[in-house]
């Protein structure tokens, strides 16, 4: 098979559709001020306000509950420093999350914790569920925060958010949702999962970067994160992103409106891959096999380093990530990985392989091919892969 290129790095971001593209280039002439009274400011807003309701529709909210940030970070940020200003008035200074978020969410937990409140963090033990009843336990009568993610960005699995949101609900703690990497991927109803907050963002979806949203729930007081003009009905200041805005409205419509088939098509090439790749010896599957992201397939091989494989990947065309910090400057393996209980040398190997329905049975039979034999070169190149075999040989 002939040299290639397979883009299966989707969870770090995507390639903006065209779909998306033909909407963003007419709205890139809308350069009136959305705040003015004149005829092209309010074209400005019509489309700023037509993307709302896109988003609110995507999800199952009111256009009002929809506030548009410049991306997940943001939009994390926003929805926890929030409802801890929130939290202090009413004397709440607990927060519970779970040991891999997303560093959005995990520094900002950090930085609170600094200013006197307690995070909990749940384990999310080797399949990378959180438990219930462990959650249950953790709760406090000062809780008054819980921000888990729908789906995890590095194992792609998935939470059980209908249960949590339930609890927080009956007992009157806000629920903020990191809904990132499940938007577009699973079905998402915000009112019957009980989600006070949620984060979205657009380049995970195929729409442009420096773009995203936080829902807040009608009757949800938190305090805002950016003060300055009167844009987004005072919440959130800043003279918008139009073409991106209009960009991801378009993306958020498509995105719902594709789940089933999404869903469908994109499973069996995940399959397909974890079941080619767990051919390899001294190979695992990171996270558990059914409760997970359709398009996230993350395995480990024993014996190389992760950054090397991406690098000989790339060479062969294959854009795809690892779970270790390489692109941090730091030796430490991820932090998903370590809370799934993966010992440091394991953790290194890492791969990860995000696929949406832009990619084909072709691109995930290319990977599977070069693969194998670049995990060979590189195990024979390893001093740990030789330890490995010395002890299997004892």
């Amino acid at each position: 098979m002939e040299k290639r290129f397979v883009y299966a790095d989707n969870a770090a971001t995507t390639k903006i559709s065209k779909q998306v593209l033909e909407v963003m280039l007419p709205a890139m002439e809308l350069y009136g001020n959305p705040s003015s009274l004149y005829a092209l400011g309010s074209k400005s807003k019509q489309a700023i306000e037509t993307a709302r309701k896109q988003c609110a529709d995507a999800i199952g909210a009111d256009a009002k509950e929809i506030f548009f940030t410049s991306g997940g970070s943001e939009a994390d940020n926003w929805a926890i420093k929030g409802a801890a200003a929130r939290m202090e008035k009413l004397n709440k200074k607990h927060i519970i999350s779970t040991a891999f978020e997303h560093h959005a969410v995990l520094h900002t937990l950090d930085a609170l914790k600094k200013q006197g409140f307690e995070v909990t963090l749940l384990p999310v033990h080797e399949n990378g569920i959180i438990r219930v009843d462990e959650f249950i336990s953790a709760l406090r009568e000062d809780t008054g925060l819980v921000t888990i993610m729908f789906a995890n960005n590095e194992i792609g699995t998935i939470q059980p958010i209908e249960q949590i949101g339930a609890i927080c609900r009956e007992k009157k703690i806000m629920f903020h949702v990191d809904a990132v990497q499940a938007v577009g991927n699973v079905h998402i109803d915000v009112k019957a999962l009980n989600i006070d907050l949620m984060s979205v963002s657009g380049h995970k979806l195929h729409a442009p970067k420096g773009i995203g949203m936080l829902y807040i729930r009608k009757g949800v007081a938190i305090a805002n994160l950016i003060d300055g003009g009167a844009q987004e009905r005072g919440r959130r200041a800043g003279t918008e992103n139009i073409a991106s805005i209009v960009g991801f409205g378009k993306a958020m419509e498509i995105a719902a409106n594709t789940v089933d088939s999404r869903i469908e098509k994109v499973t069996a090439l995940r399959n397909r891959f974890i079941d080619g790749a767990l051919k390899i010896e001294r190979s695992r599957l990171n996270g558990d096999r059914d409760m997970r992201l359709c398009g996230n397939a993350n395995v480990c091989f024993e014996g190389i380093e992760g950054e090397s494989l991406l690098l000989m990947l790339d060479m062969q065309g294959i854009c795809a990530s690892s779970g270790s910090a390489c692109t941090s400057g730091s030796l430490d393996p991820s932090h998903v990985l370590l809370a799934i209980g993966l010992p440091h040398e394991i953790a290194h190997g890492s791969l990860r392989i995000t696929l949406t329905d832009e990619n084909t049975i072709e691109d995930v039979d290319y990977i599977l091919e070069k693969l194998p034999p670049i995990v060979d070169r590189l195990r024979q190149m390893s001093p740990l892969w030789e330890k490995i075999k010395k002890e299997e040989n004892k």
